[in-house]
């Protein structure tokens, strides 16, 4: 049985109505509307085509909520998609990509041994740089102690190609990649390895791996990146400095800041075992742990051979990358998410943010 049926859909020229044909088997019960298909929407609650779609999923990860998402959609657009469908949809699309990183991630490492890593002598002149931290987001899911926090663990890679030089002598890195898991280390590995070898691992002499001395992400670049040089997070360290000084001294400025200045020089300069001298036999109560946090990344803290290098000795730019990926997105007053849902908007914050939307997300949606 054939007939006509008319429908109205979203396209990113506007809404249009068309008819289309509709066959039916009055014995097998089968339909069938080749035009749906021919427009890809025929597996689509939606009525949207595939480019609007992807309009909406873009607007849904780049507005600080899907309400301002709806709002520039009706501007840009002059049409309307409520907030609850632009939230399905970023989502569904956000899942779909994150499960394809997740395969992908999965076979870096299974195939760790099989990675074709060019010739030392063969490689680029050049620096990798590998920068990965965590930041919280809060959840609707409670945790064995009853937290609604998660940790995102966020992986930055970029070559020293990738940046231009400011007037006031700073940087600004124009290409970067990015990867973002709310999931264990021994799962983020393959994500970090991922984007790593879409950065170049492999392919540049040098690999500059920097973070802030937590152990899971010793251990893990011990395992992932045997051949870098890893890096203790300067700003990090004055930091635990900072704070064991002002329990020392009581949080008399007076005292505090002149001690900690003073360990800080002397670990800028190299003096190293001076600066344990200065702490070794310290019986005082503090949150840190300053001996063993030295000690631990004693090998991570030769700056002044860092810097003879030109190397980033600071993570100010996994610093950035956690504002733009996650706190301008699903950290605004009040959001509360799906462990599925914020893994989603932070897998198409990535692809956005590092250029691979047209590549890693349209692509993805249109095989």
């Amino acid at each position: 049985m054939k007939s006509s049926a008319k429908i109205t859909i979203k396209t990113t020229q506007g809404e249009i109505e068309i008819a289309r044909d509709y066959y039916y088997c009055r014995r097998c019960k089968n339909s069938e509307i080749p035009l749906d298909a021919r427009l890809g929407i025929n597996e689509s609650s939606y009525k949207m085509t595939k480019g609007m779609l992807l309009e909406v999923a873009y607007w849904g990860q780049n507005q600080p909520s899907f309400e301002a998402a709806k709002e520039i959609i009706q501007k840009v657009h002059g049409m309307y998609v409520n907030g609850e469908t632009i939230r399905q949809i970023t989502e569904e699309l956000g899942r779909l990509v994150h499960e394809a990183d997740a395969q992908r991630a999965a076979l870096c490492l299974e195939h760790m041994d099989k990675i074709d890593l060019i010739d030392d002598a063969k490689r680029q002149s050049g620096v990798l740089y590998i920068m990965t931290d965590g930041a919280a987001v809060n959840t609707r899911a409670q945790d064995e102690n009853g937290s609604t926090w998660r940790e995102n663990k966020l992986v930055l890679a970029f070559t020293d190609k990738d940046m231009i030089r400011r007037i006031d002598g700073g940087y600004i890195i124009v290409k970067k990649q990015y990867s973002a898991l709310i999931g264990s280390a021994e799962q983020f590995k393959g994500f970090v390895l991922d984007t790593a070898l879409k950065a170049g691992y492999g392919k540049i002499k040098e690999v500059v791996v920097i973070a802030d001395g937590a152990t899971w992400i010793r251990n893990m670049c011990n395992e992932i990146f045997p051949d870098a040089t890893q890096i203790l997070d300067l700003y990090h360290l004055k930091e635990n400095i900072f704070t064991y000084a002002k329990d020392k001294f009581r949080h008399d400025e007076k005292q505090y800041t002149p001690y900690a200045k003073r360990l800080i020089t002397l670990i800028e300069k190299g003096h190293v075992d001076e600066a344990l001298d200065e702490i070794k036999n310290d019986t005082h109560s503090s949150s840190v742990n300053l001996k063993t946090y030295i000690e631990n990344n004693k090998t991570k803290i030769n700056y002044p051979l860092y810097k003879s290098k030109n190397y980033f000795v600071g993570s100010g730019a996994i610093e950035s990358g956690n504002k733009i990926i996650l706190h301008r997105r699903l950290k605004q007053p009040g959001m509360r998410w799906s462990i599925k849902g914020a893994q989603a908007i932070l897998t198409l914050r990535c692809k956005a943010e590092g250029g691979l939307w047209q590549s890693e997300v349209v692509d993805r949606l249109c095989a």
